[in-house]
């Protein structure tokens, strides 16, 4: 182990509230979405369990209910009391395996992830959300006691059934942080108006809490670093409040997040467009505001050098991994052991809250196809019985991760790749702005594929002929899609190259090295993240990009909280957007004219310097391959785009999924 590899800072143990950590890392709190019915499930219990299996010493749960008004969310309802054994199960897989478990305590209020008004939302005062436009009710003096003495309740309950602690969710625009925030909370009475009054639900809650549950019981507090709210809370307003919630040293740990249900709702959980480890800028100045007691730094922590580097500078005293033990729960036990190099590296690109917050879906991960699955932490195929010849057609990051399960599984599996180079696409989204963890899948995959003694051939696009002379067994077909050409668009002029689909202008693009005159006009009918990224790299190189789409937005197939930061970056980079409309191709286009058209009104806006015209649209299956294939008798399973044109996620679960089915 190289002395960069040791990382003595982040195993050294640690005590809260007389309880002991085997070290520094602390999973912090994901929703899991586990538990519509509102009672603990197996599902929940294992993705916890199998982040203390892998070195967490600490697991903060997803929110809990803790007060009646929750009944309808789904979360497990503390306050009903009629699930003690699920809860004494779910303390118990956890803290026998040296990690202590917290529950969440929150209450989302006024705010809202998504589109619609909360009928039933509570709040400081009668202001809208800033992004659902939510009214909440205004919360009563007696209401607020009551909630604090539901919560209490509550929580000595999870006490009871064998839980560590709880931590309360003070941050990211959620009730406490309202009440706290002079912008949200424009209350007259003891409950607002000043420092005083706008911390005095927090306080009361802490004392309550340290009343009912005892003093070797762990109260985490997460407070507003920086919501990034104009009159709101910035780190100097995030220092006062911690002050004064820390002055009486009956809370065992802070930590700061930054965000709100606002515009800055990205900063919620920042993403790869922007630094790592943003939040560390204002935990540095945040620090000296604790009265001593125990800090948590988190926000994009990604890589143990960097946790150990906090620690070791005397920044915070822990760290919290959300994303980072999402993506690989074995990352702990991996540092310790000196195996960074093993580690699924976490992509900050948020596919996991889409799944939670979007899609109404339990939590999934890109880098990470097992999630909760009993074998998750540390997985490495069991050998087969029955090995086979199996040929793998694409070396994207389907058919890599395909190829490399298979071969962990005993199969002799060959992979054929039409680049010199793994990783497909990926590739491409790499080298666009934001993409530079992407190539955390493919550094992986091609290392799990030599260890498991994969074949690679590379350079050429398979034939039918070569793969059936290999006699595989089972092909996993992975040669990815290809963008639909827009109706627009002329047959012959696509023919002739004239307009080439984004994925093909890119390659050309960024070799370009110069700023060139004229407008790039992109045509959207894609939505997806890369498409936006894409934008970002052709405004860097031309004078002028238009981003043209049919619908009346740009990002809907994205999830909010990444929605929130392309329009800001496209705003901020002056690449403009036409809405409701699209081109219509004429002889001027050679000419540099082109004229957009409103799919509504048929009205014409005429871009008169055109240089480069591109589209991103839907994909058809690159599938060319299997009907001959499957005619030489040869078991054919598609993967990826080929199976169904989608995002990474679904690139790297169905891969999966058939490297273990094979």
């Amino acid at each position: 182990m190289s002395e960069s590899d040791d990382f003595t800072a982040l195993f050294t143990p640690f005590t809260l509230a007389g309880r002991t950590l085997r070290n520094r890392i602390a999973h912090a709190a994901m929703s899991t979405l586990s538990t519509p019915q509102g009672r603990v499930t197996d599902r929940l219990i294992q993705y916890h369990a199998n982040r203390a299996d892998g070195g967490a010493a600490l697991s903060v749960t997803e929110p809990f209910a803790m007060m009646p008004h929750q009944a309808q969310m789904p979360r497990v309802q503390v306050w009903r009391r009629d699930d003690a054994e699920g809860l004494k199960r779910f303390a118990d897989a956890v803290e026998s395996r040296d990690c202590r478990l917290l529950a969440q305590i929150q209450d989302s209020g006024r705010g809202r992830h998504f589109p619609g008004r909360n009928p039933e939302a509570i709040g400081a005062s009668a202001l809208p959300d800033d992004l659902s436009w939510t009214v909440p009710r205004m919360l009563t003096p007696a209401e607020i006691r009551g909630l604090i003495e539901q919560i209490a309740d509550s929580a000595a309950h999870l006490r009871d059934c064998g839980f560590s602690g709880v931590e309360i969710s003070a941050g990211h625009g959620h009730l406490f942080h309202q009440f706290l925030s002079p912008w949200s909370n424009r209350r007259e009475d003891e409950y607002g108006g000043d420092w005083v009054g706008r911390t005095r639900f927090l306080a009361e809650l802490v004392a309550a809490l340290r009343a009912a549950c005892g003093g070797n019981f762990i109260i985490g507090l997460k407070l507003p670093g920086d919501d990034g709210v104009p009159g709101s809370i910035g780190w100097r307003e995030a220092g006062i409040v911690a002050d004064r919630l820390t002055e009486k040293r009956n809370v065992d740990y802070v930590c700061f997040a930054g965000g709100a249900h606002a515009r800055s709702l990205e900063r919620h959980t920042p993403d790869r467009h922007g630094p790592t480890m943003p939040y560390m800028p204002y935990i540095r100045e945040l620090r000296h505001t604790l009265n001593g007691v125990p800090l948590m730094a988190l926000g994009r922590i990604t890589d143990p050098a960097e946790a150990d580097g906090i620690l070791a500078r005397g920044e915070a005293q822990m760290i919290g991994l959300g994303r980072p033990l999402l993506a690989d729960p074995a990352w702990p036990n991996k540092a310790r052991q000196g195996r960074t190099w093993d580690i699924r590296y976490c992509l900050s690109c948020n596919t996991c809250w889409g799944t939670i917050v979007a899609q109404q879906l339990p939590i999934a991960c890109v880098n990470n196809p097992r999630v909760a699955r009993t074998d998750e932490v540390d997985f490495w195929p069991a050998r087969t019985d029955n090995p086979k010849r199996i040929a793998v057609v694409g070396a994207g990051i389907a058919g890599m991760e395909a190829a490399w399960v298979a071969a962990a599984r005993g199969h002799e599996v060959t992979v054929f790749g039409a680049s010199d180079e793994l990783g497909g696409k990926a590739r491409l989204r790499e080298r666009l702005p934001g993409g530079e963890t992407v190539s955390s899948i493919y550094d992986y995959q091609a290392v799990a594929a030599e260890r498991a003694g994969a074949q690679l051939r590379l350079g050429r696009p398979a034939t039918a002929e070569e793969v059936v002379a290999l006699r595989p067994h089972t092909v996993i077909l992975a040669t990815g899609s290809t963008m639909i050409p827009p109706d627009w668009l002329p047959d012959a002029v696509h023919a002739e190259g004239w307009v080439a689909d984004l994925r093909a202008t890119m390659g050309a693009v960024l070799r370009v090295e110069t700023r060139q005159a004229g407008t790039a006009v992109l045509y959207d009918t894609d939505h997806t993240e890369a498409t936006y990224a894409a934008a970002e790299a052709l405004g860097a190189r031309f004078a002028r990009t238009v981003i043209v789409t049919p619908r009346d937005t740009i990002a809907t197939d994205v999830p909010m909280v990444t929605r929130q930061g392309i329009l800001r970056r496209m705003a901020e980079q002056r690449i403009e957007i036409v809405t409701l409309s699209e081109p219509r191709w004429s002889a001027a286009c050679a000419e540099g004219r082109l004229h957009l058209v409103n799919v509504y009104t048929g009205e014409a806006y005429v871009i008169e310097d055109l240089a480069l015209l591109t589209y991103a649209t839907p994909r058809v299956p690159n599938a060319v391959l299997s009907a001959p294939l499957q005619a030489a008798g040869i078991t054919v399973i598609p993967v990826g785009d080929v199976r169904a044109p989608q995002e990474m996620l679904f690139a790297t679960a169905s891969g999966h999924e058939a490297g273990e089915g094979v």
